[in-house]
């Protein structure tokens, strides 16, 4: 008979107390992959990452399936840039989600970019470590805030990596300090904050917008900005076709390289992370500027 009442009422039972623990670990849905590597260094086994842009695919164009609007209604923390990714801005706003943290404010988006006539903010500030290292202490805040008892976890786990970006940052000073040339020509405008911690010079070919063509016009302009401060190399992006870097480079007699936004992983990334990546990065300014 009480079995028979515990079916009806739902009792608890060893089960039940272990879906609870599984319940416990903190669901996080992060907009792209920068916010996915903070969400994981800072969460570690206490909380399951799901990222909306899958490897291989550009974040600007991120376009929600079904499955995805799922995963935020049912997460715990959804971690998002607003204005980056217009889909996200519209799930977040009309959806009955949980916590939601808009890290544009911790990442300090100072830095802005003349496209299509327009100044438009740049958003690509987990360039400059420092800038990430400020929005893992927010995500470190929002996750504590849900599960206060793993507080500390989470506190530590944001000094590890704010250590692990710190020598980051002093790795780029130490660097590019050296270089003959401090002048970057990119494929698109993503590396502004970067410019601007480390006192380089960037040039897109394009502006925010990565799949945005080049005018001949502008590639005049940047072909005779190449020539006047002896640059040599132009970079591309894993995600992006390299023809109008290596048409540019054949045109000014200089060579090509990579140069990785990290707006995502895929195969040609020449990391398995943001840190390798941005050390990747980092040796190949130095090649290309002529650093000591």
């Amino acid at each position: 008979m009480v079995l028979g009442v515990c079916l009806l009422a739902g009792c608890s039972t060893n089960e039940s107390a272990s879906g609870s623990s599984t319940d416990s670990t903190l669901s996080v849905v992060t907009a792209f992959y920068p916010l996915e590597y903070v969400a994981q260094r800072i969460g570690g086994d206490q909380v399951s990452v799901t990222d909306l842009t899958k490897p291989g695919a550009e974040p600007h164009d991120l376009e929600l399936a079904p499955q995805d609007v799922g995963a935020l209604v049912d997460s715990d923390l959804i971690v998002y840039l607003a204005g980056f990714q217009p889909a996200v801005d519209d799930a977040v706003s009309q959806q009955s989600l949980g916590q939601a943290l808009d890290v544009s404010a911790d990442a300090d988006l100072s830095l802005s970019e003349a496209s299509n006539g327009e100044s438009q903010t740049d958003p690509h500030f987990w360039l400059d470590p420092m800038r990430l290292a400020d929005v893992a202490d927010a995500v470190a805040e929002s996750m504590s805030d849900l599960d206060p008892s793993s507080r500390s976890t989470f506190e530590a786990n944001a000094v590890d990596l704010r250590h692990d970006l710190e020598s980051l940052d002093a790795q780029y000073r130490k660097t590019l300090t050296s270089c003959t040339h401090h002048e970057i020509v990119t494929s698109h405008s993503a590396f502004g904050y970067l410019a601007a911690a480390y006192g380089l010079d960037q040039v897109g070919l394009t502006g925010l917008t990565p799949e945005a063509e080049p005018n001949p016009q502008d590639l005049a302009a940047v072909a005779d900005f190449v020539k006047t401060h002896g640059v040599q190399t132009i970079y591309y992006e894993p995600l992006g076709s390299p023809a109008v870097a290596q048409a540019l480079a054949a045109e000014t007699g200089t060579t090509t390289d990579v140069l990785d936004p990290i707006e995502g992983l895929s195969d040609q990334s020449q990391g398995n992370d943001y840190l390798a990546i941005m050390k990747a990065n980092l040796a190949n300014l130095k090649a290309g500027l002529v650093c000591q």
